[in-house]
């Protein structure tokens, strides 16, 4: 009985084994195939079932390239504001249609930034249409704010980051 007992656990050890060893070769293959990237993901629309297929799509890419070998920026503006717009902030700014910045929301950009991604916000949007950074705006610090958007995603792209738009 003991044997059999043995037996089994000696299999299920190298089960485990098998597997853990797949799973690393699986992770270095995609090392292998996408390398280290630059990327910036740019987002100037309001619609919140876009904004969070956006953010699906970062995180599904996180996890195809791994972490440790992303340097990902989400640049916003213009409407893209609204991702981390405050709804309560919504009635008293009347040039945002949408705050989308909701619990499920947040916790997605809590999610993404824990793993190393920055949101940057256009200062031109913030001033020209009135935003209370400290207020209006989920989790921004004043050094997220860029000074204009597209030139932030014009000078990320000279430096070799990816542009994408979903």
């Amino acid at each position: 009985m003991n044997i059999l007992i043995t037996q089994i656990h000696t299999k299920l050890f190298l089960a485990f084994l098998l597997s853990v060893t797949m799973l690393m070769m699986t992770a270095a293959h995609a090392n292998e195939r996408y390398g280290k990237q630059k990327v910036v993901y740019h987002i100037n629309y309001d619609n919140q079932k876009k904004q969070a297929g956006t953010l699906r799509n970062i995180q599904n890419h996180i996890n195809a390239v791994g972490a440790e070998n992303l340097d990902l920026k989400v640049v916003l503006n213009g409407n893209g504001l609204a991702l981390l717009l405050d709804p309560e902030s919504l009635e008293k700014l009347k040039n945002f249609k949408h705050a989308n910045a909701d619990e499920i929301m947040t916790a997605k950009i809590d999610n993404l930034k824990s793993q190393g991604i920055k949101f940057n916000v256009c200062a031109n949007t913030v001033h020209g249409r009135k935003v209370d950074v400290d207020i209006d705006l989920y989790n921004v610090d004043k050094g997220d704010i860029v000074p204009s958007g597209v030139a932030e995603l014009a000078r990320l792209q000279t430096m070799g980051y990816a542009y994408i738009k979903p």
